[in-house]
């Protein structure tokens, strides 16, 4: 590659910041919910968004370069079938998550500099500095936040259904499952699976609704409380998705710890992560392990691991990881049982 196409080529990484703009737009507008029934001239689509008529045509015309919606030949504008997955009521619909990213997650992102120099993410700064460890704003992005998450466990769950036959699992428990996302699909899938949701007061709160929208409420105890503490027992398998990666690796051995202490005989353990390449080769596949590790590295102070760190962080714990098994997704399947 000469050097003019370098450039041309990085200049499109560094200003590829527009498009979760763009989306982050839209999604807050509703545009993907108004046009759900078909093309709409923007006229039209500006007074149901209470939009002003040209700014909303070009944001629609950028939409429209992203191939999310269609520009017809006398101002009208229709959704793509990736378009639609804007919608707040689209099977994978990804509309909190747009707004969660492109709203709230935002101004996290200038801070990555401080945050590599420091080796201090985000809130561990603010707790240094003796500010709040949840302020305000934070309070009011719980709800997307909870909603975004539900989102992709779901496209998560059903990737990981695609690669794992639960059909001889009595028992499930979810741990820090969040409002219950990916055991409700468990058990919809598994007539004949019981499930436990473990997690704090404030997310089995809301997980009762969502459970019962589910209609797999009867099936599924919910139980409150902190896997930093202990973990409830009883279960054939013990899934944690997306757990680890929030901890470092001290607490996660707690994590693990608690878990391997509450398993029976014969009881498994099921962990669905991200697992980070050995080495970085700059191919596609790789950039989605790679955004999640620094988003970690700034939030949480989390990571993402290879696939010999997660080994050494189950064996450390008292496990012995039996497979690695890829979900075609981002996310893959690690399997352990007890040493």
């Amino acid at each position: 590659m000469n050097a003019p196409a370098a450039a041309a080529s990085v200049i499109e990484m560094i200003s590829a910041s527009w498009m979760a703009q763009t989306i982050c737009a839209a999604a807050e507008l509703g545009v993907a919910d108004e046009l759900a029934h078909g093309a709409q001239h923007v006229d039209e689509l500006a007074r149901r968004t209470q939009t002003h008529p040209a700014s909303l045509r070009r944001l629609m015309r950028a939409l429209a370069s992203l191939g999310l919606c269609i520009e017809g030949d006398r101002g009208t504008f229709e959704l793509t079938a990736t378009g639609a997955v804007l919608r707040t009521d689209a099977a994978c619909s990804l509309h909190a998550w747009a707004i969660w990213w492109g709203r709230y997650r935002w101004p996290l992102q200038g801070e990555l500099g401080e945050c590599v120099r420091t080796g201090r993410g985000t809130r561990q700064r603010a707790a240094d500095a003796g500010g709040p460890a949840c302020n305000d704003d934070e309070v009011e992005a719980a709800a997307i936040f909870n909603v975004a998450m539900v989102e992709l466990t779901r496209l998560a769950a059903i990737a990981v259904m695609r690669v794992r036959d639960f059909s001889e699992v009595r028992r499930v428990i979810d741990i820090g499952g969040g409002f219950g996302e990916m055991l409700a699909a468990l058990l919809a899938a598994y007539p004949r699976m019981q499930g436990t949701l473990f997690d704090l007061p404030s997310a089995i709160a809301g997980a009762a609704e969502h459970l019962s929208r589910g209609g797999v409420a009867q099936r599924c105890e919910l139980v409150a409380g902190s896997f930093l503490e202990s973990v409830p027992g009883g279960a054939d398998v013990y899934l944690l998705k997306s757990v680890l990666h929030s901890w470092d690796d001290e607490h996660c051995r707690i994590i693990l710890r608690n878990c391997r202490r509450a398993m029976a005989d014969g009881a498994s353990l099921m962990l669905v992560e991200r697992v980070m390449p050995a080495r970085m080769r700059g191919e596609l596949g790789e950039r989605s392990a790679a955004r999640s590790d620094l988003h970690m590295m700034q939030g949480s102070g989390g990571l993402e691991r290879t696939k010999t760190e997660f080994a050494a962080l189950l064996a450390d714990s008292g496990f012995e990881a039996t497979q690695f098994t890829p979900t075609g997704l981002d996310h893959w399947v690690i399997d352990a049982s007890g040493r």
